[in-house]
């Protein structure tokens, strides 16, 4: 089982960690390099997007399907920082993993449904954020963990393709959507441009 609901502080998911859910459902043990320490890795190779069943191949939920804008058996690495290693370490050896190998799922083995997420994600703001920011739009779906995480990376001075492969995004498309995150950089720009001109 993932968590129960009762539990007020459930275990992050690789969405938290820069994935989206899509991904975080397929994830299974194999995908994961989790050293005792320093940083891991996930291997990304599949998801399981919901829909309605009459819109899947399978008739049901959740179709497996390759990485979005990739070809089928293409993968995605995406470094993972201590921490997050630590936390799906002692998630495995609290719930275990599926059947096929899964890591999260629900207590009767299926794909964990988007309502699911919803109903932890509201538990977890509740339990983490002060109720000023549980009442703004702060974090309001996991999803925006995504896009917080992206723009930590490029204000830390990421460089884009890099930022670009760990999200899963086209260098164009990250650029578009995040190049208004970047702030505070011009003094830091000087001073590197500076560096390099007297070199």
């Amino acid at each position: 089982m993932l968590w129960r609901y009762t539990d007020p502080s459930p275990s992050p998911t690789p969405c938290s960690s820069r994935t989206a859910a899509t991904s975080s459902a397929g994830l299974r043990k194999k995908d994961c390099d989790l050293p005792e320490k320093g940083w891991g890795l996930l291997t990304l190779e599949r998801t399981k997007p919901q829909s309605n069943k009459r819109y899947t191949d399978s008739g049901q939920t959740h179709d497996e399907r390759g990485l979005k804008h990739r070809e089928q058996k293409e993968t995605r690495p995406v470094p993972i920082p201590p921490e997050l290693v630590a936390t799906l370490r002692a998630h495995i050896d609290r719930h275990g993993v599926g059947e096929d190998g899964r890591l999260f799922r629900s207590s009767t083995g299926s794909v964990l449904s988007g309502s699911a997420y919803a109903k932890v994600w509201k538990q977890a703001r509740a339990f983490a954020l002060t109720p000023d920011q549980v009442a703004s739009p702060l974090a309001a779906r996991p999803y925006d963990l995504r896009h917080a995480a992206v723009s930590l990376w490029l204000n830390a001075g990421v460089h884009a393709p890099e930022a670009a492969e760990r999200a899963g995004h086209g260098v164009d498309v990250l650029l578009k959507v995040y190049a208004k995150c970047i702030d505070g950089q011009r003094e830091v720009a000087n001073q590197r441009i500076l560096d390099a001109l007297v070199a």
